[in-house]
């Protein structure tokens, strides 16, 4: 089969890899659909994990062979996958911290080598651990539906870590993919978005997702601005979907008193970043992370994308076939205006 191998640092190879072979408790993908993750751009671009291993991990794709003792699937189905599932039983996982689970930490889905995703390749070994995260995709759905359930279940888990109640302002930093995502599952929520960006055609985009107002992220007055649109009292949470330092300062001088900072992008670890915690300490406002999915909520992100609630169609702007997969890579780390949500196309999606 093909594959795009990653060899090192900004090294991504067309290669010809052996089919995964599968055992007893596992399935075979034929994949047809694996979006770019920022994640995956960053292990690319700094060279953070070890080569040679095939990355992409928002797959999707038409399952070809089934394990002997596997049940609950056939050959034919459409399905999403899931790389990441947790044990439901150690310490982390009895607290809700499912990204902190030892297995949820081993990826179960590969195309070779290392377990990496594997989506970057025309066929990925889903293991044992790993089938409870298969989410069969309906018939009127497209395998890009499939393959953006992974990142909605994590805008969705970021949602649900934010103490708010209905009619809250919260802000949302940046609009691009994910910062979109977030904004249109606060305004379906019922609350009043508040979205900034530097570049005025995302900043429409917010508003056509469900911002109430966007704000020019370069503005030296935005800190005043977002105070006003929240009544003077300050946002009752903010979003950064942006790795930008700068932008976490600002939110938190536009933060109420014990409001919620919820970092999303911030992935690098070592990045070191000045803090005034008297904010913190006295004027009770959360610094708080979120990190990949949360296991318990598949069922109701299935059901906002495949209802089309939120429909992730309109934010899949540029589709590249396998062999170009370091071109999706490039486009993804340098966005332009008009570019959002970069899918791998590998068997042809529809």
């Amino acid at each position: 089969m093909r594959a795009v191998v990653y060899r090192g640092k900004d090294d991504l190879r067309l290669e010809t890899l052996p089919v995964p072979r599968i055992g007893a408790n596992e399935l075979l993908v034929r994949v047809a659909s694996c979006g770019v993750c920022p994640t995956d751009i960053k292990k690319v671009r700094y060279g953070t994990v070890s080569a040679p291993r095939v990355l992409g991990h928002e797959t999707a794709g038409t399952i070809v062979r089934i394990g002997a003792k596997v049940r609950g699937f056939d050959v034919g189905d459409r399905v999403g996958l899931h790389h990441h599932v947790p044990c439901l039983d150690c310490h982390y996982c009895r607290h809700h911290a499912y990204a902190q689970c030892a297995t949820y930490k081993k990826t179960g889905v590969t195309a070779g080598f290392e377990p990496a995703g594997g989506g970057y390749a025309e066929y990925v070994r889903v293991m044992s651990f790993c089938l409870p995260g298969v989410v069969k995709i309906p018939s009127r759905n497209s395998f890009e539906e499939g393959a953006m359930l992974e990142p909605v279940n994590t805008v969705l888990k970021g949602v649900e870590l934010l103490p708010l109640l209905k009619g809250d302002t919260v802000l949302v930093v940046g609009q691009g993919p994910i910062g979109l995502m977030f904004t249109s599952i606060l305004a379906l929520r019922g609350m009043r978005v508040l979205a900034t960006d530097l570049l005025e055609p995302r900043r429409q985009l917010g508003r056509r997702a469900g911002a109430w107002k966007t704000f020019d992220a370069a503005d030296p007055n935005l800190v005043d601005q977002l105070r006003r649109a929240s009544g003077g009292r300050g946002v009752d949470a903010a979003v950064i979907a942006v790795p930008v330092d700068a932008a976490v300062h600002q939110a938190q001088e536009a933060l109420r008193g014990g409001g919620t900072v919820l970092l999303f992008a911030h992935t690098v670890r070592g990045q070191q970043s000045p803090m005034d915690l008297g904010r913190i300490c006295v004027d009770e406002k959360a610094l708080s992370g979120s990190y990949s999915s949360d296991f318990r909520l598949q069922k109701p992100v299935a059901r906002l994308v495949f209802s089309r609630a939120l429909d992730v169609r309109r934010w899949i702007t540029h589709r590249f076939p396998l062999e170009q997969t370091s071109a999706a890579v490039d486009l993804a780390a340098r966005p332009t205006p008009e570019s959002l949500k970069i899918m791998v196309s590998v068997e042809g999606a529809h």
